[in-house]
């Protein structure tokens, strides 16, 4: 069970919870960052954050679902953008609402960072998800 929490006293946030408390003994699933590369290892969206930020949503899908959960069901996240101007963070931002992850909400950090690991790299999302029990085998 996800119990999402946004605290009263605290500046409402637009579209993410302060937190997410999970109920001991549920499975989780610890992502390494997703990132921005295709199947083959290119570069997806260069010098495109937004488009970046697609296909990070796209490749953190399908980690989600190599563990047996969805977007769903993820309770916090990292999102890493190279870039210091609040626009392009907040246009990375209008995706990750776009993608359904901020549909529980979930708790989630943006942040704007000099460089990420890849030459070209803009935009980069970890994330802490719950693997539902009816998918354990």
């Amino acid at each position: 069970m996800i119990q999402r929490v946004t605290v009263p006293t605290l500046f409402p946030p637009p579209t993410y919870a302060h937190a997410s408390v999970v109920e001991a003994g549920t499975k989780l699933a610890f992502l390494a960052g997703a990132v921005p590369l295709d199947a083959e290892g290119r570069l997806v969206g260069e010098g495109d954050p937004v488009r970046q930020a697609e296909r990070v949503i796209a490749n953190l899908g399908e980690q989600l679902r190599a563990v047996g959960s969805d977007l769903a069901h993820v309770v916090a996240t990292d999102v890493y953008v190279v870039s210091a101007e609040p626009s392009a963070l907040s246009a990375v931002w209008e995706v990750v609402e776009a993608s359904g992850l901020s549909a529980g909400p979930h708790s989630s950090t943006l942040l704007g960072v000099a460089c990420l690991g890849y030459t070209g790299q803009l935009v980069e999302i970890t994330a802490t998800a719950v693997v539902p029990e009816e998918t354990r085998a």
